[in-house]
């Protein structure tokens, strides 16, 4: 099925044995997760990566300590590990395979790289510095696969850390979270009770309903297009379909990301956090990272792995046309669209297009339309179903805003005094950012609409959510203030 003004197609069949397709396409069903289960378990030419790998976590499979207990495992790198770059060209023409190398690569030069940080964070310390050189046997092939893959040589969100890192324990179970394990972790993640576990897996878990978040946003823009031969009734009855659709999707995400409090607990998420950093803008990092035998020796700097990176979001900015303020803030938003699968960000942008191309926003909102004298009382109704269907979607990335937020808040403003994400953006300032512009749009919609009185009211439920936008975005300003106060960050900090 192809976007509308588009030639960009979204699959309806994932083809999960087509190994010549990239692990990652967008497709209705599977929505921004790969297109098959990822792989586990590497080609038997690497089995010495796959060795170092499982002998790697804080804890590993055995319940053992592993080399990043001890601190080894940059020893046994240099040791042990060969250049493997030619038997990635063997796999070339696989890019399922070469996915799971991708990620493999990443897990091992993230942890060479801040094992030094680790260790000392386990004793108290500040970070200090990282490993300023990868070397030949670890950026030689993570560049390579990255290049054949789509990805940039460092861990990502969907491609290597959390949508290409689960396994299931039994293939019958399908993708229900007790049948969920890590197949890769730094510290205690092999352990599927563990908060490295949870933190991850329930990102999966939340993916999992992407599908028919993209199954409804083509509906919507669907609905705009095919408009030949089709009375204004029916076409906006099928928009409000689509529309219902992404609401629900969007209320199913909310309610797996809020399981995240029980399944990683905030006083865990520091210890394996530090093997999530990126380079930029990192002070582990202060002149980036040699890749030795790449870029003739000059430094390197990748954004680290973040929740931020994740589609579904970004989706509902796109095609709901949510304007962020022009900020510095806003800068590195638009920074991290890189970091995701190749077909991921071209979805993005032709949705983007698709949504202002076919006036999606302003055929939602029919601002004006009340004056028109020839609408019946079911035409009023179904503009009001559709303004009442898009202040909920905005409400829905609100919630997801604010949950965000308060997972900032208590997993790493209250527990660490690093000053920035592990996608290298300032703690303090950069997810409020985000979250005001939002909670702005939906009191400009509102107002603009007549939501709350009048004869185009909607009712008693859109009242109370903007109630509690208003309540919101007057806590969130006082928290802001409080903690860039704190902190000795200004509140426009960037």
């Amino acid at each position: 099925m192809f976007i509308p003004k588009s030639s960009f197609e979204v699959l309806e069949d994932t083809k999960p044995d087509d190994v010549s397709l990239p692990a990652f396409i967008v497709s209705m069903t599977r929505g921004f997760l790969a297109r098959m289960d990822p792989i586990v378990v590497l080609p038997p030419e690497f089995e010495s990566v796959e060795s170092l790998l499982q002998a790697m976590p804080v804890r590993t499979l055995s319940g053992k300590p592993g080399l990043l207990a001890t601190g080894q495992l940059g020893d046994r790198v240099l040791q042990d590990l060969p250049d493997l770059t030619d038997q990635v060209e063997k796999y070339r023409d696989n890019l399922p395979v070469m996915n799971a190398l991708y990620r493999d690569y990443s897990f091992l030069a993230s942890a060479f790289l801040l094992e030094p940080c680790h260790m000392r964070f386990i004793k108290g310390e500040p970070y200090g510095l990282g490993r300023s050189l990868l070397p030949a046997q670890l950026s030689r092939p993570i560049v390579r696969c990255a290049e054949l893959a789509g990805f940039k040589p460092f861990m990502e969100y969907a491609g290597s850390y959390a949508l290409f890192n689960y396994r299931l324990q039994n293939p019958d179970m399908g993708l229900e979270y007790s049948n969920l394990r890590l197949i890769r972790a730094f510290e205690h993640g092999l352990d599927p009770t563990s908060s490295e576990a949870g933190f991850v897996l329930v990102h999966v878990d939340m993916v999992k309903n992407s599908g028919p978040l993209v199954h409804g946003t083509m509906s919507c823009l669907q609905a705009l297009d095919n408009a030949d031969g089709v009375s204004s009734q029916q076409q906006r009855k099928a928009f409000n379909e689509g529309m219902r659709s992404i609401v629900n999707a969007m209320h199913k995400v909310n309610g797996v990301m809020e399981t995240m409090w029980m399944k990683s607990k905030p006083r865990s998420y520091t210890s394996f956090r530090t093997f999530i950093f990126g380079i930029t803008s990192q002070s582990m990092f202060p002149d980036g990272v040699v890749y030795e035998g790449v870029n003739e020796g000059k430094p390197l700097s990748f954004r680290g792995e973040s929740g931020a990176n994740d589609t579904m979001i970004p989706l509902m900015d796109n095609f709901l046309q949510v304007q962020m303020p022009d900020t510095p803030l806003t800068e590195i938003l638009r920074d991290f669209r890189d970091y995701r699968p190749s077909n991921h960000r071209q979805f993005l942008v032709e949705v983007k297009k698709s949504s202002e191309e076919l006036g999606v926003k302003d055929f939602a909102l029919a601002i004006g339309i009340e004056r028109n004298s020839s609408l019946t009382d079911e035409d009023v109704d179904l503009v009001k179903e559709s303004r009442r269907l898009w202040l909920q979607a905005l409400n829905q990335v609100r919630d997801f805003r604010w949950r965000h937020w308060c997972f900032a808040r208590e997993y790493i403003l209250k527990q660490t005094s690093h000053p920035t994400a592990t996608g290298g953006s300032p703690i303090v300032t950069w997810l409020p950012n985000q979250l005001q512009a939002i909670m702005e749009e939906m009191m400009e919609i509102s107002n603009s609409v007549g939501a709350r009185s009048g004869p185009m009211e909607l009712g008693p439920e859109s009242q109370d959510t903007m109630d509690l936008v208003e309540r919101q975005s007057q806590t969130l300003s006082k928290e802001v203030e409080k903690y860039c106060r704190e902190r000795g960050v200004g509140v426009s900090a960037h």
